[in-house]
């Protein structure tokens, strides 16, 4: 990351670290069979948003009323899906042990999710308790509290923190914060970067980093 000056790195957790988008994508397909989308259109348009405000998109939308329990199907239909599939990015691990400042991850997943992908894919050890998820302070991104949220619980100022980021809402969040950001986009075909104004520059691979 030549050319940016920082102490302290918020990473993103789905779609950054870990593979898991297409994986969240298919619960949503597998639970709601009136999802009238392809799996890469789920993605694309559901990537990193708070689940409330989705759950309440695809009732409106199939005029549905799901059940009040959707959100445990959902999130049970995701765990079975994550440990026969989830992996981490490539590389993930080795550009992990390089990182010589501090990091830690700034999410809208729960924190027993975060917890789970971080053991499946044998990155915990590189983060230990420096996980902060919306569901701890009631805000999700693109509000910027959960990553002043990280930095403080980190010590460090906004302007001392990059994120590293995949979604839209995400990078919007990091612009809102005052710090800068990275958007990575691996897959073209899901990232849909040329709408995204917000990242201070796109990467492709984390070993880019």
């Amino acid at each position: 990351m030549n050319g940016f000056d920082f102490e302290c790195i918020i990473f993103d957790l789905d779609g950054t670290l870990i593979d898991s988008e297409p994986l969240c994508a298919q619960a949503y397909l597998d639970t709601i069979p009136e999802l009238n989308m392809t799996r890469d259109e789920v993605v694309l348009d559901f990537r990193g948003q708070k689940f409330a405000d989705l759950v309440q998109r695809i009732q409106t939308k199939y005029r549905l009323n799901l059940p009040t329990g959707y959100e445990k199907t959902y999130r049970r239909q995701v765990a079975v899906l994550m440990d026969a599939h989830l992996r981490s990015f490539p590389h993930v691990a080795s550009v992990l042990s390089k990182i010589s400042v501090d990091m830690c991850i700034g999410s809208n997943a729960p924190l027993v999710k975060i917890r789970h992908s971080l053991a499946l894919t044998h990155l915990a050890s590189f983060f230990g308790d420096k996980i902060f998820s919306a569901y701890e302070i009631n805000a999700w991104k693109p509000s910027p509290a959960v990553f002043l949220h990280a930095a403080e619980k980190m010590g460090y100022a906004p302007s001392q923190c990059i994120v590293i980021e995949d979604s839209q809402v995400g990078l919007q969040a990091a612009q809102a914060a005052g710090m800068r950001s990275l958007q990575f986009a691996p897959d073209t075909k899901t990232s849909n970067e040329k709408s995204f104004h917000h990242y201070d520059h796109l990467i492709e691979k984390l070993a880019h980093i």
